[in-house]
């Protein structure tokens, strides 16, 4: 399965819900990659830690490649990272991403990336991409390549009107580019349950048949503890309501793949 985290609206939590996923499906035994298109690199940084900063070969890397023919390219696995956790691996990010990007649109580079994961696709159960908060050709890719899409959203009025353009953005993917193409549900993050809006606003969009994941993603600081510390929420603290809530929506994720 490979399934694309994707929000054109900042801080909605791609890279957490992204990485924390990642983490337990490796922490379940399933051999797991995550793809780092965003040149920020929190997922990067997240999972690698101070690692980031020696790293030899990046997405950066592995995209120029793409522009510049060789005869004897570099192997797709020179530009896999291990992490720390078992199982779990990474195509990292890089801040040349930015600059690469106008050379890769004007060059139709947008089938690149599902190439690669084709390729290796037998050595992944598993694959999450982390995106920009953008709809480019980062984002684009990955909807190429990808087979199912998570929507994170953070209970604002401002996310639910960007929603309904991103629901269009990926069906306009779905219909030109990528038949396999899925939405398969909304995360909803940073819930608070005894805050009116929240409540308001999600209830509405089940109620407009929109498929809204449970469970919800409580707001909690432990997150940002994770983040410092680049240990997602399993192995920080497999106790804490905010990392049975990602393994409870990861179960929830299996049972619809095997549906």
């Amino acid at each position: 399965m490979r399934r694309v985290v994707f929000n054109q609206k900042g801080g909605v939590g791609k890279s957490t819900i992204t990485c924390n996923l990642a983490a337990i499906s490796a922490h379940n035994g399933l051999r797991t990659l995550v793809v780092d298109l965003d040149p920020q690199g929190n997922s990067t940084r997240y999972l690698l830690g101070e690692a980031t900063d020696a790293l030899e070969a990046t997405l950066a890397d592995f995209f120029d490649q793409t522009l510049n023919f060789r005869l004897n390219p570099i192997p797709l696995t020179e530009f896999v990272t291990p992490s720390p956790f078992d199982k779990l691996d990474v195509m990292p990010s890089h801040p040349a991403l930015e600059e690469l990007q106008g050379k890769l649109e004007s060059r139709y580079k947008i089938f690149k990336l599902r190439e690669a994961l084709d390729e290796l696709a037998d050595d992944y159960d598993a694959i999450y991409i982390d995106t920009p908060p953008a709809l480019n050709f980062y984002t684009r890719s990955a909807m190429i390549a990808a087979s199912a899409c998570l929507i994170p959203f953070d209970c604002d009025d401002f996310s639910r009107r960007a929603l309904y353009a991103l629901l269009d953005n990926v069906a306009e993917i779905r219909a030109d580019h990528n038949d396999d193409l899925a939405v398969e549900g909304i995360v909803v993050n940073q819930f608070q349950p005894r805050a009116t809006l929240p409540r308001k606003v999600v209830q509405e969009l089940i109620d407009e048949g929109l498929p809204i994941l449970a469970p919800y993603l409580s707001a909690s600081v432990k997150i940002k503890e994770s983040h410092e510390q680049s240990r997602p929420m399993i192995h920080l603290d497999a106790r804490h309501k905010l990392a049975q809530e990602f393994v409870a929506l990861h179960d929830t994720l299996a049972r619809q793949s095997a549906t």
